[in-house]
């Protein structure tokens, strides 16, 4: 029995092949300080990590996005918007939160039945105070990338920034019917 069968329709086949580099930033001195460096029991939690994940990936389930070091989100994934999935019988809605990102910053491609979401972050705030001053800035690059169904309607595909908010709207179209032929059964001689 084939267990991916039973999976729903993965959304997230290509950013897996892809390896999940959705940042290309990878602070590896970081990463060293906050694990201490190649401990036996840092190895046994990657170890495990890397299994467990193998084990989510065989189901057809996207990984838990841990990185080299084990800590979730911090070396690949701090950038990655977040994405609510939805379907009704007539669409399918992609909700992304893109906090702090300018509507303008936002980029969507369609190809080969793959849509990928990019976009830039460029953020700064300035504060002055009689006996203080403090500039903050926050950059950097995202990108998701999703695997279509096969009943999207890739000619009327939506997409809706507000608040920070992109939401696409993907129509659903009716596939064809597979032909069903029936065979007929006789009795052995």
């Amino acid at each position: 029995m084939d267990i991916k069968k039973l999976a729903p329709w993965n959304w997230f086949k290509k950013e897996q092949e892809d390896g999940g580099k959705s940042v290309p930033v990878n602070n590896s001195a970081v990463n060293e300080t906050l694990w201490g460096g190649d401990h036996p029991l840092v190895s046994f939690h990657r170890e495990f990590d890397r299994l467990f994940n193998t084990m989510l990936h065989g189901f057809g389930m996207p990984s838990l996005g841990l990185s080299r070091t084990g800590w979730p989100a911090l070396a690949h994934d701090i950038l990655k918007p977040t994405l609510d999935i939805g379907s009704t019988e007539t669409a399918y809605t992609v909700s992304v939160e893109v906090p702090g990102v300018e509507e303008d910053d936002v980029k969507l491609e369609l190809s080969d039945g793959t849509l990928i979401i990019r976009g830039e972050k460029k953020q700064a705030k300035e504060s002055k105070d009689k006996d203080f001053y403090c500039i903050e800035r926050s950059y950097g690059a995202f990108r998701r990338v999703l695997s279509l169904p096969e009943d999207v309607d890739h000619d009327h595909i939506q997409a809706v920034f507000k608040n920070g908010v992109l939401t696409i709207t993907m129509p659903r179209k009716a596939l064809p019917k597979s032909k069903v032929k029936r065979i007929e059964v006789r009795k052995a001689a």
